[in-house]
């Protein structure tokens, strides 16, 4: 891989953090179960902590996003500050507000060393847009807090690629830093893209089909992906594109997905790999079928034991993998085959290895390959856009704060 970037932040180390009240944007957003809302893995939760340690002497208010609008996972924030009062051992206040009243009189009350958890920051509208930093900085939810805090610190890396309000406007209005997620993310990412080589072989899954799309162009054309292995959801854009699966696959601005999925095949005809078979549930159970047999209203939960095999063949033969987003329904019982046999395949290749997104992390720990991995992040498109050397809004604000500063 190409030289990674070389980025010029500040960090928490640059700072008198005790008594200032801080405002921290974590990224705690985590797998829930879509049928009692419970959260199912506190991975991202657990790597918070390092920094909110790091703050233990601060007036410390803390926001995060969970979900997105819509969508079952969208919830407030009443579970993470249990776990988080669990793994901290100390208390943790939770309001149900994020701009108002409430939350305004509980950040003025905080005294040194006292942790406040706001509600889910998309509960306020502005959150679920993108803005220029400027923008961003004369929003409400901006202009409402700003004077409340004396430092803004960023260690939501999986959101650095979001130009929302509590990433980039924040930071153009006050002192900035890096938390130590963020910290050791660019510096670890930037020693392992150096040291990568080829073949390149990217392996892609998950449901956020239009991040994934926007990325693979990227990757191609940066010398980043020589060989990419489609599973997931991502997967069965491509394979509607190729005319293989027949049906709808239901997902939003599914016309528009299909269709720069063809256009890249023409484009690259010889990058692309998609499933052979796939698992599809029938009654409950678990049941593995050639691409070819499957029959309209079919739901494809996993790849089957034939892809595995093949794209497992492909890793081991890479110099570099980076795979991101799970090949399958892997919470639902008998539907994890496609993501412990694709994260053993990796765990078990001589290359470079990269594993990122927050579901795959979670199962990485779940089958016991965290280990055997290079580098394990819980990003996932903003992983991908940081290796096409692409500036991500969070870094971008970052260095525009050290540069005001100095």
């Amino acid at each position: 891989m190409p030289a990674g970037q070389a980025v010029s932040i500040l960090t928490l180390d640059d700072f008198d953090l005790d008594g200032r009240t801080v405002f921290l944007r974590v990224d705690m957003n985590c797998p829930v179960d879509p049928s009692t809302g419970a959260i199912l893995s506190p991975r991202r939760i657990k790597e918070a902590t390092e920094t909110i340690r790091a703050l233990k002497g601060s007036k410390l208010v803390v926001g995060s996003h969970q979900g997105r609008v819509g969508n079952k996972d969208y919830t407030g924030m009443e579970q993470h500050a249990k776990v988080l009062e669990q793994l901290l051992g100390t208390r943790i206040m939770h309001v149900q507000d994020v701009i108002g009243q409430a939350a305004r009189a509980a950040i003025n009350g905080l005294g040194d060393g006292e942790i406040l958890l706001l509600d889910n920051l998309r509960l306020c509208a502005e959150e679920n847009y993108e803005f220029s930093p400027r923008a961003a900085a004369d929003t409400i939810m901006v202009r409402r807090l700003r004077d409340l805090f004396d430092l803004c610190v960023l260690d939501s890396f999986s959101s650095a690629h979001r130009s929302h309000p509590s990433i980039v406007g924040f930071p153009h209005v006050l002192p900035a830093c890096a938390g130590r997620i963020v910290e050791r993310e660019t510096r670890e990412l930037d020693k392992i893209i150096t040291v990568a080589k080829a073949p390149h072989v990217v392996v892609l899954g998950g449901s956020k089909v239009a991040d994934r799309i926007e990325a693979i162009r990227m990757l191609i054309r940066t010398g980043r992906a020589d060989h990419i292995l489609l599973t997931g959801v991502i997967g069965n854009v491509f394979m509607r594109a190729q005319a293989r699966i027949k049906s709808a696959l239901g997902i939003n601005r599914e016309d528009e997905a299909v269709a720069k999925a063809h256009e890249l095949i023409g484009e690259y005809p010889d990058v692309f790999s998609t499933p052979v078979d796939v698992a599809i549930d029938k009654d409950g159970d678990r049941v593995d079928i050639d691409v070819r047999d499957l029959a309209p209203g079919d739901i494809i939960l996993d790849l089957g034991p034939k892809t595995v095999d093949h794209y497992s063949r492909l890793i081991s033969g890479a110099g570099t993998v980076f795979m991101s987003g799970p090949p399958g329904l892997f919470e639902k019982k008998g539907f994890d085959n496609g993501t412990r046999g694709m994260l053993g395949a990796v765990a078990d290749s001589m290359a470079t290895t990269i594993v990122s997104g927050g579901h795959l992390s979670s199962a990485l720990e779940e089958y016991g390959f965290a280990g055997r991995i290079n580098h394990v992040s819980t990003a996932g498109g903003a992983l991908i856009l940081y290796l096409t050397g692409q500036k991500l809004p969070m870094i971008q604000a970052l260095e525009e704060a050290a540069a005001r500063r100095t």
